[in-house]
């Protein structure tokens, strides 16, 4: 008896490589022909390898996918020529070529180049990165994200629009269109590990998948020689630093365990030394970006051998620079979090009243949070506790407010 597990693992470990594939075959005009015959490819390997497994399944599924989109395609007049050539004579030989593992990468490359092309809106590219190369469904997306499923086949359906109306190439992008375009990839690289790493969602505060999947891509695009960059070595580098420290961010009793009580000897230091060499590449640059800094941040909470003995100054020395670099409200609060760490409480306070709360969006507890422990830390408790009461008003993800509703109720019991 197959286990339907498999199925779920091989989509979505080979449907963006299937997308991308089909997609050099037979044109982006054509993607949602190729996404249907992909769904049904899967549909059919569930019926079909109940009896028997193949012995190579992503080969199976890649050609029935193939076979799928070309009869779909049949019933397009425009696209018969084309078929004809892909179907049979010398284009077969050709073809199979297109499925050698390097020629596959070259093609999820290219993909995302579309995905993140600037004709695109910021929050179609997420979302059409997530279905076209990730492999996320409707729904998955949607949980991500933080938005009903409706509105996210309505951006996976605009993306598609635009990508024929503006008749956007599957081809990398031109030398001096390459920078701008490198920097938009690197930050939807960049938000997908975010959303991974400390999601939105209500129930779910780590998302793995979507961790993995911004280093996947990331990996993917260094291994092409003229995409390399001191950037995008800092940004690889920042991602492995964060995920060696995931399996300790959540308890067995999946209660949320803050910083200074996580598990050092779970963090994995096989991620640690890959950001170590990515970082070491990262700064033979004569430029730093914002990744670099944040990814040096990261890098000085993985090498602390504990809480208390983190080079607290040195983080300090970035967090100022990466806002003399790229100014954010964000910045501003984690600095005051890392003044409170040294006991410059007075900057701390002095920081956090510089923010512009609105600008935090979704992300604006986190201000209330810092100032509650501001109030702790000047043992000003009765303030810290009504701090703490706006910050569980505000947060959405149920784990943290777990955590934060344990954290106000002993201080509420100090008052007493």
């Amino acid at each position: 008896m197959m286990n339907p597990k498999v199925v779920d693992h091989l989509f979505r470990h080979h449907y963006g490589k299937m997308v991308s594939i089909l997609t050099r075959i037979f044109g982006l005009s054509n993607l949602e022909i190729i996404e249907d015959a992909i769904q049904d490819t899967f549909a059919q390997a569930i019926l079909k390898w109940r009896n028997q497994f193949p012995e190579n399944p992503e080969a199976w599924l890649t050609q029935a996918a193939k076979n799928r989109a070309i009869d779909l395609l049949r019933q397009s007049k425009a696209t018969q020529k084309r078929i004809e050539r892909v179907a049979s004579g010398p284009a077969v030989s050709q073809l199979n070529e297109m499925f050698l593992d390097h020629e596959i990468e070259d093609s999820q490359l290219r993909m995302i180049f579309v995905a993140c092309h600037p004709n695109l809106d910021s929050k179609e590219q997420i979302a059409f990165a997530l279905k076209t190369i990730s492999g996320f469904s409707t729904r998955e997306i949607a949980s991500a994200l933080l938005i009903n499923e409706d509105t996210v086949s309505k951006r996976l359906s605009r993306a598609r629009k635009k990508i024929v109306k503006k008749s956007i190439s599957f081809n990398f992008p031109d030398a001096h269109e390459l920078p701008k375009r490198m920097a938009r990839v690197m930050e939807v690289i960049y938000l997908t590990f975010n959303e991974g790493f400390h999601s939105n969602n209500k129930k779910i505060l780590v998302r793995q998948d979507l961790c993995g999947e911004a280093i996947r891509l990331c990996k993917l695009m260094l291994k092409k020689e003229k995409l390399r960059s001191g950037e995008l070595y800092a940004l690889f580098a920042l991602m492995c630093f964060h995920a060696a420290r995931l399996e300790s961010k959540i308890s067995a009793n999946n209660e949320i365990i803050d910083l200074r009580h996580q598990d050092r000897s779970k963090w994995l230091f096989p991620l640690i030394v890959l950001g170590n060499d990515a970082m070491n590449k990262a700064i033979e640059t004569e430029e730093f970006s914002p990744y670099h800094f944040e990814a040096a941040i990261a890098a000085e909470h993985v090498r602390s051998p504990s809480f208390e003995k983190t080079n607290w100054h040195k983080i300090l020395t970035y967090y100022q620079r990466l806002n003399e670099l790229q100014f954010s409200e964000g910045s501003l609060v984690n600095m005051a979090m890392v003044q409170l760490q040294l006991g410059e409480y007075e900057a701390a306070r002095a920081n956090l009243e510089r923010v512009r709360i609105k600008e935090l969006g979704q992300r604006a507890y986190l201000y209330y949070g810092c100032f509650a422990e501001y109030y702790t830390k000047v043992k000003n408790i009765p303030e810290a506790v009504s701090y703490l009461d706006k910050t569980i008003l505000r947060v959405t993800n149920e784990l943290e407010k777990e955590h934060l509703l344990k954290k106000r109720d002993h201080l509420s019991a100090l008052i007493k």
